[in-house]
């Protein structure tokens, strides 16, 4: 059996929870050997890879799929072609992975902990690299010759926005990735500005992070990846910790936003309220691509993969 090229020295990731120090290079650590703990590092090729034909791949799961999309001239904005990915430990994370997300679709990806969700995040802007299969962003190879520009393409909004929030301002936080591009004067003034009004917090612009609520850092924290333009926003929970008049707000801006989503959370009537389309990663495999009311609306489906709607969620609300 092959395996799988690791890209990391540790175990697997966990949560995309990790400080953002540049706009093209991110590295760090965090402890722990499973998806809630992450480890970032620079690839490391070299270790041999697997053969997805294998019964190692276990059994196919998928239960339902979406009609392909009608034919367009415009190329994905996402294309996950046979992805497999191993750590360095041995452990297979992800099994062939098959994704494609259309410009201005808005996707969520389901699963339960230790699926593959984190590990499949971090290949979409070249973060971990060296498995079999590819990843294309609008187009584009994810590979290093294209790091810079696959990375202001994907644009990933951790869980805790306090890792992507380190200025003085919130003006100074958006505007640090179009200056790390070389974007000076009017031009980057025009862009965080942009880019704060789609969040709502342009009145907000001029105060220390640390004097903001949790719900307006988390919308900071998006308005600092919308200053770069991104092809496709990365969403990982977005929901978490927000009390009900945020959760609203945030889903509002959202729903407002011209720009390819994928969003990674166990909030699935979050999904079901911005996602026409869901898609369930489990033990490494896609097993059910489907419209997210169809999903959400299979009860062995989900608790075929440890998905449960929050109680008192009335089902014929799916229609």
């Amino acid at each position: 059996m092959r395996r799988a090229t690791a890209g990391s020295a540790g175990g697997p990731p966990s949560d995309l929870d990790a400080r953002l120090t540049s706009t093209t290079d991110v590295a760090g650590t965090a402890p722990g050997g499973n998806e809630d703990h992450m480890t970032i590092a620079d690839p490391a090729p070299g270790l041999p890879i697997v053969d997805l034909t294998t019964a190692s791949r276990g059994p196919s799961r998928a239960t339902t799929s979406v009609a392909p999309s009608a034919p367009s001239d415009l190329p994905p904005s996402l294309h996950v072609d046979r992805l497999a990915y191993a750590y360095p430990d041995g452990h297979q994370a992800l099994f062939g992975v098959d994704l494609r997300i259309e410009a201005g679709e808005r996707v969520a990806l389901l699963g339960p902990n230790g699926a593959g969700k984190t590990t499949l995040v971090l290949h979409l802007n070249g973060i971990l690299t060296g498995g079999e299969g590819s990843v294309r962003v609008g187009g584009l190879p994810v590979d290093r010759a294209n790091l810079r520009e696959v990375r202001r393409r994907v644009g990933i909004v951790f869980q805790d926005p306090d890792d992507q929030l380190f200025m003085p301002t919130v003006r100074d936080d958006v505007a640090f990735g179009p200056a790390n591009l070389g974007m000076r004067g009017p031009e980057l003034d025009a862009r965080v500005e942009k880019a704060l009004s789609a969040v709502r917090l342009l009145d907000l612009a001029d105060r220390p992070p640390y004097h903001l609520s949790f719900g307006q850092r988390r919308r900071a924290a998006v308005a600092t990846v919308l200053a770069m333009e991104p092809e496709i926003l990365v969403l990982d929970e977005p929901s978490s910790n927000l009390d009900p008049a945020s959760r609203r707000e945030l889903a509002q801006i959202l729903l407002s936003l011209d720009v390819t989503i994928l969003m990674v959370t166990h909030d699935l009537p979050y999904a079901l309220e911005l996602c026409p389309r869901s898609v369930i990663l489990s033990d490494g495999v896609i097993t059910a691509d489907a419209p997210t009311r169809t999903v959400l609306g299979d009860p062995a489906l989900l608790a075929a993969h440890r998905l449960e709607l929050p109680y008192g969620f009335d089902p014929a609300m799916l229609g």
